[in-house]
């Protein structure tokens, strides 16, 4: 992913060189291609390019265009042929994404976001009107942050420029924090007051009097795809799938794809393979990297993607994870962490992974991320049964209550009541078992940040939209919280896709009945039937995998003294967050192997770990002191360490553990080390 940054001085006064300085060198690791800047009166663009496509290494941004405007662009036009029949003039089929982009909002201005489709973050500064434009397409898959102040305005892509140069301290934001417990902040938010970040399917438009965020696109609950044959829907499926697969197979280099042996990585694979073989494709040649641990009694991931290697013919990397201690960070006091997942792994396994990458000339991953989501991989017949009572269809919500609870085996007046609940504000009926903030929080932290605590859960409307659309909407956006938290590295510089979130796919499966993706005991129905003879027998055949929560127990009970460092005189007890008696009994329970809220357990350590990053960093006003602290040598005895010493030591291997269960999320697909 390319790097964006500027500075719009209202008042007139133009950008410091030595500011602009200071900026260069934090952008500088993240482009390796090279680095330009556009200077117009009080107004200074940076742009650092990381190229993935063989059209943009003959860009040039900042772009000026013929009224003007100066744009920078990061991101892939997946509909150039369609924009090309459009725009015509001076476009060729070779020209760069920037030059589309450029023509298409000089012809319609910021009507022209809903027609770019692909993955991007876009900046536009208009000189003639003095407003600047910050979009983002439908999904979010790129970070654009901006800071709006009384004399300037400032955006970038990573946060670091926007809270280590501003010249003061910033309060924390307690939502986005909150949301670290639960299912991520929502996308809008940044951990810091006065910084935000633009939301996917959005442009912020601000001027010198005034800014307004304006949503230009959503998917169009009125859509209906209706065929009189299973066959039909089957033939459409492969279709949207294998343009979506082919859009992010457009690199001049062999692109990496994830294989955990599930149907969704696998599906990419096979039919990233089919591309490629018949010449649909623009990349050479497509690489996997598999992960095993053979240590771990409900990981058996390995017989699977193996079944996909070898009918590829062709065995990928190979990583084993179960010599790596579970919950390993690394931790570095000196080193800002802008958010909590910006810590970057440091152990054998992302080692491996890197010297892969570079041995393969590897830029692009491939993801299998939103697939489970989306093709119906989540056994839940709600949102059906909900379309069924919606449209006062009552025959049909009987005779489906009857055929989930025999299949569920729990009475259909459970599951009815389930059905009701979610048209119910979640106040009254309070929220399910696995939504309900963890017991260590303090009781004025959560009655403050209750709805980002329960994951923004949502109640059904009615009237309105279709519940399964809706049901649909809400799960793309939880899937957006968890894409804003994702964070660029500027050790291991790579762009990541997902072809479960291309916009087309995503508008043909929220437009087709429900029960041609899920029907009892059929999950992912659909997809399983359009992908046979592409797909192995053995991978869309195989259950769900399991969530994998023995090895943090173990990592917790064998790395008790590290853990016991983060677990001492917590800076987010400090700040009223979390009460640090009932975190430590928690952690003892855990240990014991006693059934805890492990997920949220491993985060409350990473956000520990983060917020004494911060304090060490000072850009957060009004954090507590460090204090010395206990830390026990081994259970049986206790020493004094002064902070800027030897707990150092134990806090970096406490959050040197952190990383691979604390992101792996409950339906056990490919592991994101950069999200707990």
């Amino acid at each position: 992913m390319s790097i964006q940054f500027g500075r719009w001085n209202s008042v007139g006064q133009p950008v410091t060189t030595s500011y602009v300085e200071a900026v260069k060198s934090m952008l500088a690791p993240y482009g390796p291609d090279g680095a330009s800047h556009c200077t117009k009166d009080s107004t200074t663009v940076l742009y650092h390019a990381f190229h993935t496509t063989p059209e943009a290494r003959t860009e040039q941004q900042p772009f000026i265009t013929s009224s003007g405007a100066v744009i920078t662009w990061d991101g892939r036009l997946d509909n150039r042929s369609e924009l090309l029949a459009l725009l015509r003039g001076a476009l060729t089929p070779v020209s760069p994404d920037i030059s589309f982009v450029a023509a298409a909002y000089e012809r319609w201005g910021t009507e022209c976001f809903p027609k770019l489709v692909g993955d991007w973050a876009l900046v536009i500064w208009s000189p003639e009107t003095h407003s600047l434009y910050l979009a983002k397409d439908v999904i979010g898959t790129r970070h654009l942050y901006y800071s709006i102040e009384e004399t300037q305005v400032t955006w970038s892509t990573i946060l670091d420029p926007l809270v280590l140069l501003a010249g003061r301290a910033f309060s924390l934001n307690e939502e986005y924090v909150a949301g670290w417990f639960s299912f991520f902040p929502a996308a809008h938010l940044t951990p810091y007051i006065g910084i935000h970040s633009v939301q996917p399917a959005t442009f912020v438009q601000i001027g010198v009097q005034r800014s307004v965020a304006r949503r230009y696109w959503d998917f169009d609950p009125t859509r209906r795809i209706r065929y009189a044959r299973d066959a039909e829907y089957e033939e459409h499926f492969r279709s949207v799938f294998r343009e979506a697969v082919r859009r992010r197979l457009r690199s001049d280099r062999p692109i990496l794809a994830e294989l955990s042996g599930g149907v969704d990585s696998s599906s990419i694979v096979c039919m990233a393979d089919q591309l490629i073989e018949t010449g649909a494709a623009e990349t050479e040649r497509l690489d996997t990297v598999s992960y095993f641990n053979d240590s771990e009694l409900n990981w058996d991931e390995r017989p699977f993607f193996q079944k996909v290697e070898e009918k590829r013919g062709r065995k990928g990397c190979h990583i084993d994870v179960g010599t790596e201690d579970a919950l390993r960070l690394r931790f570095q006091s000196n080193c800002f962490e802008a958010t909590p997942g910006a810590a970057e792994c440091s152990n054998d396994a992302s080692r491996q992974f890197a010297a892969h990458m570079s041995s393969r000339g590897n830029r692009v991953i491939l993801s299998g991320i939103g697939g489970d989501e989306a093709t119906g991989g989540v056994p839940t017949a709600v949102p059906e049964l909900a379309d069924s009572l919606a449209r006062g269809q009552f025959r049909r919500l009987a005779h489906g209550l009857k055929v989930w609870s025999l299949h569920q085996r729990r009475p259909w007046f459970h599951l009815f009541l389930e059905v009701v609940r979610r048209f119910l504000p979640p106040a009254l009926m309070g929220p399910p078992q696995f939504r309900c903030p963890a017991s260590w929080l303090r009781p004025d932290f959560v009655k403050r940040n209750r709805r980002a605590l329960e994951g923004y859960e949502s109640r059904l409307r009615f009237p309105g939209p279709l519940p399964s659309f809706q049901d649909n909407l809400s799960t793309l956006e939880g899937l957006r919280r968890q894409l804003a938290c994702d964070t660029l590295s500027a050790e291991l510089l790579f762009e990541k896709r997902y072809p479960y979130l291309d916009r087309d796919f995503l508008e043909f499966l929220y437009a087709i009945p429900r029960e041609q993706l899920l029907q009892p005991g059929q999950r992912r129905s659909l997809m399983r039937r359009a992908l046979a003879g592409i797909v192995p027998r053995e991978i869309l055949e195989r259950k769900r995998k399991a969530y994998i929560v023995r090895s943090s127990i173990m990592a917790l009970s064998t790395g008790w003294d590290a853990v016991a460092a983060l677990s001492r005189n917590m800076v987010g007890s400090s700040l009223a967050i979390f009460d640090e008696k009932l975190f430590a009994e928690t952690l003892e329970k855990a240990c014991r192997g006693e059934e805890v809220q492990m997920t949220t357990l491993i985060r409350t350590l990473g956000v520990e770990s983060w917020l004494r990053n911060l304090r060490t960093s000072r850009v957060v006003r009004n954090f507590p002191a460090e204090r010395n602290v206990l830390i026990p040598g081994n259970r049986s005895q206790l020493r004094h360490t002064n902070k800027k010493g030897g707990e150092q030591d134990e806090i970096r291997e406490a959050k040197g553990r952190l990383c691979q269960e604390g992101c792996r999320n409950d339906s056990g697909t490919e592991d994101q080390c950069n999200t707990a």
